[in-house]
């Protein structure tokens, strides 16, 4: 049985977890993976013990994959809401509007300022770290039915080239992402009015990607 004490406690540890994931996920985006210690971000977060990082999370590693676990849920119920709702769609846009818009409706959710995009472009960067990034975004089911999709949508293209347009939407995805929350994080102009016409410019780039002819 749990007792007040042992629930308090369970909470405060809950919140103390959060406040890292936060601070950690915010310099990461601003400074890069590399440029920041665990005491800066214990720091950050509020943390008088300058080994909090390591005690609730690890290795950077550790907490980088936390990091990435906590969003991903959330962009996961997205995308398997579109591919549902598209189900019966035999149109490339359709397919691939369930490829770009979970993240910039995710982030449209969270809000300004967001560090989300800049994060994930600063850890798709580093070599062993955009293997762990790449290993989540394949955990999800509703990525694996859509590449299926895609896949039988689009047999002419060999299956390294398709490889390589997923590879390209990701990184278009991503890099657009970042520079909008940059542009709000920082109150400038930014291209689009919305994340929703954020998602349509790279959906229109995108279908003209998978479209374009394959040089032999």
């Amino acid at each position: 049985m749990t007792t007040a004490v042992g629930a308090s406690r369970s909470e405060e540890a809950g919140g103390t977890r959060e406040l890292i994931l936060d601070a950690a996920e915010r310099l990461f985006a601003e400074r890069g993976v590399h440029a920041v210690a665990n005491r800066q971000i214990s720091q950050a977060a509020g943390q008088g013990n300058n080994a909090a990082v390591s005690y609730h999370f690890g290795t950077k590693t550790d907490l980088i994959r936390a990091i990435v676990r906590r969003h991903a849920s959330q962009v996961e119920e997205i995308r398997a809401r579109l591919v549902a709702e598209t189900l019966n769609s035999t149109d490339l846009r359709d397919l691939v509007a369930c490829l770009v818009r979970p993240v910039p409706e995710h982030l449209a959710a969270r809000g300004a300022p967001s560090w989300y995009a800049r994060f994930c472009v600063q850890v798709m960067g580093d070599p062993v770290l955009h293997a762990l990034m790449v290993e989540e975004i394949f955990a999800s089911p509703a990525m694996w039915e859509l590449l299926a999709r895609l896949n039988r949508y689009l047999p002419e293209l060999p299956p390294a080239v398709l490889a390589e347009r997923i590879a390209m939407a990701r990184h278009l995805i991503l890099q657009a992402c970042a520079e909008r929350e940059r542009a709000l994080a920082a109150d400038v102009p930014t291209a689009r009015e919305s994340w929703n016409s954020t998602a349509t410019g790279l959906i229109d780039v995108i279908v003209a990607v998978w479209r374009a002819p394959v040089s032999r």
